[in-house]
């Protein structure tokens, strides 16, 4: 059986030693104290360790079940899902208008990495949910917002999203899902979609559903595509529920992990749907939600890798393997533990300095969320949207491997079910694909998101980090362990951004044939900022008098491991990216 403790006390170092919340000009920041944060996490703390971790073996052991058309969760996630929702976590970040508590995305985020992490599949069913109402807040009707937002505030309703259907993913400009328009207004929706995380389940009493689906006599592919609210109980003048919407489940998806999230079939037999938005202009609306849920399944990559470290720390403290090269270091035991040795406090170290480096980056991230939202700063905007994909890529694709040496610490014991690490890898694996898959997400980064309003956005990230190196060159501990490493990582990254432009018109291939590396490149580079920042943090801290010196000089080794092992990949990726396309591109079709 695995165990989750959150990781309180980093994250407070993240929002006041780093990010200084308090000190920000964003709305609703000064309100940040730290006593009042930490009243918050350890709350949350309490709940996802005490209450949601011993439900995550659960969820993956009996998953759903679907009987007469209603989808059972597991044992357990029900009752737990009311006492969440009854205690107003779903609601933290949302609209005060609409019963919400208005504190900032930042505090959202540090809450949702601590649900993520305890039980990933229960974490579903409230964030599908908040996606969906970020949809409707920012394009629904005055009338919609005041009849679906109060109830899915708090998850009396949820929500869900609906995309994809059996012949197209990512190109949803081939869908065949139809809407047909009603005199009263309405439209009715007819068709199937597959893939839908919290489709059906028995912990709400009515699941709003938001459908893309092409209006009849619109226009060809993507431009004819339009968003519905399509309630599964329609709703009476009053605001109660009224008859049953032809929507039902038509089968629950058989996956690798998260079983513990009823992942459905959706059949729309002429269902009442409500037009969200315009006409035709459904992805706009779409990718509200999209932008958010991608902002979380990142943060999903990062949560599973800490789960899993957590675990390998306490298996390589206690199992005794071998003796450490250098001499006995456990003369009362048969063998030392696992962790006097380099090569698993490689493994480790790599987890930590990546989980650390992740939750700063993510919580760095959701403060640019907050900043263009609550102060309408349209250049934080452009750099979150720059940063959507590397968040979303880069986190999961590195967190996924994290949760694959976690497993490995624990030997063959790694690769039984009894212990529970595969759940962290399987649960992991999905963040990888869905929400676009990480492929996708490099394609955007380099297709689109690097070369958004004249490059101005990743300029004025490359002056970040410039604007940093320069500022803090007269520290000479700083600047040999950190800030040289960055200097270098940077250059990569602004070199192998000069090849594609130099390429890209004239050989796109070329580019594209590195936007993988390129994302991870990047990600890299955006963790090597953060430690960075983090060890000037850790550094002031501790010239303070500050009473923990050994959680700042942890932060330092760590930040130092990260500069000196895993950010000298970015010039692996750089020599990828330079070798361009002609060996990718070498064979023909009808030759793999």
């Amino acid at each position: 059986m695995t165990t989750y403790i959150a990781p309180t006390k980093d994250m407070q170092f993240v929002l006041h030693d780093l990010l200084k919340v308090t000190q920000s000009d964003i709305p609703g920041y000064s309100d940040l104290e730290a006593d009042f944060t930490s009243a918050i996490l350890e709350e949350a703390g309490k709940i996802t360790s005490e209450v949601l971790a011993p439900l995550n073996a659960v969820g993956d052991i009996e998953g759903c079940r679907l009987e007469n058309g209603v989808v059972y969760t597991p044992k357990g996630f029900k009752e737990a899902f009311d006492m969440v929702c009854e205690a107003g976590w779903p609601s933290l970040a949302l609209d005060p208008e609409y019963g919400g508590q208005g504190m900032p995305g930042v505090i959202g985020t540090a809450v949702g990495e601590m649900l993520n992490a305890s039980n990933q599949s229960f974490a579903m069913y409230q964030g599908l949910t908040n996606g969906a109402y970020a949809s409707i807040h920012a394009h629904g009707t005055e009338a919609q917002k005041a009849t679906y937002l109060p109830k899915m505030n708090n998850c009396e309703w949820t929500g869900t999203m609906n995309l994809t259907e059996s012949h197209c993913g990512t190109d949803l400009g081939l869908m065949r899902s139809k809407a047909a328009p009603q005199d009263d207004g309405s439209y009715k929706i007819t068709g199937q979609k597959i893939f839908i995380s919290s489709g059906e389940h028995d912990m709400s009493e009515n699941i709003i559903h938001l459908v893309l689906a092409k209006i009849n006599g619109g226009p060809e592919g993507i431009k004819g595509v339009s968003l519905f609210i399509v309630p599964k109980f329609l709703i009476n003048k009053d605001g109660s529920l009224g008859a049953r919407n032809g929507v039902a489940v038509g089968s629950i998806e058989e996956k690798m992990g998260i079983h513990g999230n009823s992942t459905c079939v959706m059949n729309f037999d002429d269902a009442t749907g409500y037009l969200l938005g315009d006409a035709h202009k459904g992805m706009r609306a779409m990718f509200t939600m999209m932008n958010h849920a991608r902002l979380g399944v990142g943060l999903q990559g990062l949560a599973q890798a800490d789960a899993a470290y957590q675990n390998a720390v306490i298996y390589a403290k206690d199992r005794l393997q071998g003796r450490a090269v250098t001499g006995v270091e456990n003369p009362d035991g048969p063998a030392d533990p696992l962790i006097v040795h380099p090569d698993i406090r490689r493994s480790l170290m790599d987890q930590k300095s990546f989980v650390e480096g992740a939750r700063a980056f993510a919580y760095w991230s959701a403060t640019l969320l907050d900043k263009s939202e609550r102060s309408k700063d349209a250049d934080a905007l452009g750099l979150i949207s720059l940063m959507t994909p590397v968040i979303k890529g880069f986190l999961t694709d590195e967190g996924y491997d994290m949760t694959v040496q976690a497993q490995q610490v624990y030997g063959g014991h790694g690769y039984i079910e009894e212990q529970g690490m595969s759940q962290f890898t399987r649960d992991a694996r999905i963040a990888m694909i869905y929400e676009g898959a990480n492929g996708v997400q490099a394609l955007d980064l380099v297709g689109r998101k690097l070369a958004s309003d004249g490059g101005k956005h990743v300029m004025a990230f490359f002056a970040m980090v410039k604007d940093f190196i320069k500022e803090n060159e007269s520290d000479e501990a700083l600047k040999a362990d950190f800030l040289e490493p960055l200097k270098s990582a940077s250059k990569d990254l602004q070199t192998s951004a000069m090849f594609f432009m130099a390429e890209g018109m004239k050989n796109p291939n070329a580019a594209l044939s590195g936007s993988s590396d390129f994302m991870h490149l990047f990600g890299h580079v955006c963790l090597g900022l953060m430690w960075a920042r983090m060890a000037k943090a850790a550094s002031a801290a501790l010239a303070a008098g500050a009473s923990d010196t050994e959680f700042y000089e942890t932060k330092l080794a760590t930040g130092r491991y990260y500069m000196a092992r895993r950010l000298p990949a970015t010039k692996l990726h750089l020599a990828r990216i330079q070798s361009g396309a002609d060996t990718v591109m070498a064979l023909a079709a009808e030759s793999f």
